[in-house]
């Protein structure tokens, strides 16, 4: 299957990253190439475009796909790395850094990824296609860890009741397919709950595929190495797409954007704090002309952010 990735989002996203053509800009999710062939578009000789994914499916696509492009680099790596990836390619800093979070629809639509509970697959989930999988999650955790994930990462409130089945299913076989565990998650679940809120498995696979690939657990230390890997004057943008990225992407912005941290009741600031960075515009969400072309862009948000110093 061919990766293909419909960008969310785009022409706001590309406008937030106020492009200069001699530029230097990093894509932290290349994936289809999406948003880096628009970028790579705007940039002239001078300018280099660093496209990096951690899915080696998606580097051998970016691969075809900028070939013939000599001002784009191509990197297989995890973008918690991006700092390290900027400087050992010999820059400074970055112009512009995006990165737009969350599973692609490549991975989605290609069952033999496991990430679907939709499409019968083997359990796998991992986005760089090495480490633990979903399998492992499934059928090696803790009941007590599972009701964690499911309530941290999914914010499933029938966490105790799909933990414990699954966990009696595994007893009997390991589980090992996508649309298995779909059956499993949904017996741990209400009859009127099963047929409420769109797919009764959707939480619970959004919390394992969270787990498996290390999302939120890397997420706030991978926003400060981007914003240190900015040129003063750079630009942050984030797409998220759940409610926890958004609040870690939300959180982390707004520290970078606090000053003095005095109490209100101070005369003068004592702690010489001044913000690093300053909002670059309001979060944007989609419109209903790009919902009604791609309906996955319903829970997309992009935040974006200029470091000052």
């Amino acid at each position: 299957m061919e990766f293909t990735h419909i960008p969310v989002l785009f022409e706001e996203t590309i406008a937030s990253l106020n492009i200069r053509p001699d530029g230097v800009y990093a894509d932290c999710t290349a994936g289809g190439g999406g948003h880096a062939l628009a970028i790579a578009q705007r940039l002239c000789a001078k300018g280099k475009l660093i496209a990096v994914d951690r899915d080696p499916d998606a580097v051998a696509h970016l691969q075809r796909k900028f070939g013939g492009m000599e001002n784009v680099i191509l990197v297989h790596d995890n973008y918690l790395n991006i700092k390290n990836i900027i400087n050992d390619l010999g820059f400074s800093g970055a112009d512009g850094i995006l990165a737009d979070l969350g599973v692609s629809s490549y991975q989605l639509d290609s069952a033999e990824r496991g990430f679907s509970f939709h499409l019968d697959a083997p359990l796998d989930m991992r986005m760089s296609k090495e480490g633990k999988s979903a399998y492992d999650v499934v059928n090696t955790y803790a009941e007590a860890d599972l009701k964690r994930i499911l309530y941290a990462y999914g914010e499933e409130k029938f966490a105790p009741g799909i933990a414990k089945k699954i966990v009696a299913a595994r007893a009997i076989k390991p589980i090992e397919s996508t649309l298995e565990l779909a059956e499993i998650i949904k017996s741990g679940m209400p009859a009127k709950a099963r047929r409420e809120g769109g797919h009764p498995a959707r939480r619970s696979f959004q919390a394992i595929r969270i787990e498996v690939n290390g999302e939120l657990e890397n997420l706030n230390a991978a926003l400060e190495a981007m914003f240190e890997a900015l040129s003063v004057g750079g630009v942050l943008s984030v797409i998220t797409f759940h409610s926890l990225e958004d609040r870690t992407v939300k959180t982390k912005f707004r520290e970078l954007c606090t000053g003095c941290i005095c109490p209100p009741e101070a005369p003068v600031c004592c702690c010489g704090r001044t913000p690093r960075a300053k909002q670059n515009g309001k979060p944007v969400t989609a419109g209903p002309a790009e919902l009604e072309q791609n309906p996955r862009a319903r829970s997309a948000r992009l935040r974006s952010i200029v470091k000052l110093k």
